[in-house]
């Protein structure tokens, strides 16, 4: 403990056994040991006492569009990570769409990486992708490191990233499988999503009952039999219809390696609150009644969702229209995700420590990286978010660091402010302003 360069002192510091008052010792990176609150500062090392305020791991977001290269005016890695540093989060998995070209070979990889390389603020981890014809290159991504793959049951929204029906998905499912990859789905049925009404316009009513529960309901169950079958291990992206519940749990007391995830759109904006033409609410599967939310937080409590991610998807202001059948359908949330989750977690009797465990610890553990971060304890990478947990602010959509300021949040008020983010030991944002960039590429295997 001697070698000692930093110590992070604070009243409360959530770690796996609890909240407690401790000191954290960081050397080279990494947190070296936790110990108690008044215990020596070693020679030489630097104390940062953080009072009151709580010391947590740096989130983990294991589902961010950042779209770069090729649509870096929707996203781009510098915006995008300087607005996860913002909220807390210090390491990202990045989707292999929507940019140009999709991570759907090791070639595109290796031109998303050199892209990112110089830009990240945080760590930065890559999904792969799983489309009809490129089954040869998911193991070749596979050993190039990518965290697993993403794939579509529907129709993905850009044409360079088309869905799988059901053979082709069973065929890049049985690959996976062989070398005990993972496979990561965005699960609505696409003949459910056709025969629904289609009404355009402004109405959010239109749009919701455009993507009913039942085309999520359809494609898990299509899902959960396919993975049963061939014993393979996936996970449900962006859960928002609540009677798929059932069928979830049934899957997990079966023995299925299956892993559900949901977003904070879904726990803390509901339909009833969302104005007609308002698009930046806009995304699939949508945002449901309030009821529905009820169950996902449910959820969330018993351990039937494993963990919450932003599915940060943003795009140009003009792309969000007032017609939410032609609007562009993703919402932004990397840097209010954990004060809107923690506002929404404490006004149900949820503490902070619950919602470490859904945004850091279940996500590094989902990626594998939970030997390095998700934690704070001894051996883990020294990252951590400073949050006061009873301080409010009003979301102002200027105050935002991603590239496009638009937000389904404009207006509200959220408890839980980011004072500092720390990535291996070293302040990356204090008080809104950013160090250069200091985040690494990381690989499923270094």
């Amino acid at each position: 403990m001697s070698d000692a360069e930093l110590v992070l002192r604070s009243t409360r510091v959530i770690t796996p056994e609890g909240i407690r008052a401790a000191s954290v010792l960081v050397s080279a990176g990494k947190i070296t040991a936790v110990l108690g609150y008044d215990a020596e500062v070693p020679s030489g090392a630097r104390l940062e006492d953080l009072g009151d305020d709580v010391l947590l791991p740096g989130l983990v977001d294991t589902h961010v569009h950042v779209n770069d290269p090729g649509r870096t005016e929707w996203e781009g890695f510098w915006t995008a990570t300087r607005a996860a540093a913002a909220g807390g989060i210090t390491t990202l998995v990045d989707m292999p769409l929507n940019s140009l070209p999709p991570t759907t070979t090791v070639d595109n990889l290796r031109v998303k990486q050199e892209v990112a390389a110089d830009k990240a603020h945080i760590d930065v981890g890559f999904w792969g992708g799983a489309l009809p014809g490129n089954v040869k290159d998911l193991r070749p991504l596979h050993e190039a490191g990518v965290f697993g793959f993403k794939a579509f049951l529907s129709p993905s929204g850009v044409d360079e990233f088309p869905h799988l029906e059901r053979d082709p998905l069973a065929r890049a499912m049985a690959e996976i499988a062989a070398f005990d990859g993972l496979l990561i789905v965005h699960a609505e049925d696409p003949h459910l999503l056709a025969s629904a009404p289609q009404q355009p316009g402004p109405r959010y009513a239109d749009f919701l009952a455009s993507r009913p529960r039942d085309a999520e309901d359809t494609a898990i169950a299509q899902l959960i039999r396919e993975a049963k079958a061939l014993r393979a291990r996936v996970h449900v992206l962006h859960l928002s219809s609540s009677d798929a519940l059932p069928l979830i749990t049934e899957a997990k007391a079966d023995g299925l390696r299956i892993t559900v995830e949901t977003c904070p759109h879904y726990l803390t904006l509901t339909a009833e609150e969302v104005p007609d033409g308002a698009s930046e609410f806009k995304c699939c599967p949508p945002i449901r009644e309030s009821a529905n939310q009820d169950l996902l937080w449910q959820a969330l409590a018993d351990g039937t969702i494993d963990c919450i991610v932003t599915d940060h998807s943003p795009s140009t202001a003009d792309l969000k229209t007032d017609d939410f059948a032609t609007a562009w359908g993703g919402i932004s949330g990397l840097q209010l995700s954990l004060a809107a989750v923690w506002t929404e977690a404490r006004g149900r009797g949820h503490g902070l420590e619950d919602v470490v465990r859904w945004m850091s610890a279940r996500t590094a553990e989902l990626v594998g990286l939970d030997d390095r971060k998700g934690a704070i304890e001894a051996g883990r990478d020294a990252d951590f978010a400073v949050l006061a947990p009873d301080e409010t602010f009003t979301v102002d959509p200027a105050a935002l660091q991603h590239r496009n300021r638009v937000t389904a949040y404009a207006g509200k008020t959220l408890y839980g402010v980011v004072k500092s983010t720390w990535l291996r030991g070293e302040r990356i944002v204090a008080d809104g302003e950013f160090t250069d960039p200091k985040g690494r590429l990381l690989t499923r295997t270094s």
